[in-house]
């Protein structure tokens, strides 16, 4: 399942810890990264690369819900839309829906062209840029509708 050089790229971490198992978030991240999923094979892969029983992996993956697990698969981009207090108050409920509706998903799906993953996020640290949407791992603050559909737009492309 996993290619040989993905696997180097987690052994690589092992010299970076005290103990292998703290290379379960950093393994699962490259893993997610590359197949935009986390498969039960990739988690017995990796148990076997770190020494440890594939449930511990699991769980490691299961107890954060930015994993996707299997059956899953992110799409090319994954949008986050805020739903932390500052942005709740500004608007981010009625965000969320107008995006669900523009995207033609509900939150937590990927589109069928597998472009986009709608999700939301409990805070993504962006209070001062409230309603704020994460694309992939950069900030877009102030979000209005009109400024979502300019972002829905530009990630279809």
């Amino acid at each position: 399942m996993l290619s040989e050089d993905l696997k180097n790229r987690i052994r690589a971490y092992i010299p970076m810890y005290p103990r292998k198992q703290a290379v379960t978030l950093p393994a699962l991240h490259l893993v997610h990264d590359e197949l935009r999923t986390v498969s039960n094979e990739a988690i017995v892969e990796i148990a076997e690369i770190l020494d440890l029983h594939p449930s511990e992996v699991s769980d490691a993956m299961t107890f954060y819900e930015f994993f996707k697990g299997e059956g899953e698969k992110l799409g090319k981009t994954r949008l986050w839309v805020c739903r932390g207090l500052a942005c709740m108050l500004r608007g981010a409920y009625e965000l969320i829906e107008h995006c669900e509706h523009k995207i033609g998903v509900p939150c937590g799906r990927t589109t069928p062209d597998g472009k986009i993953t709608l999700e939301f996020a409990e805070c993504i640290g962006a209070c001062d840029g409230a309603p704020a949407c994460l694309r992939d791992d950069k900030h877009v603050m102030n979000v209005t509708p009109e400024k979502a559909d300019e972002l829905i737009a530009e990630l279809r492309r």
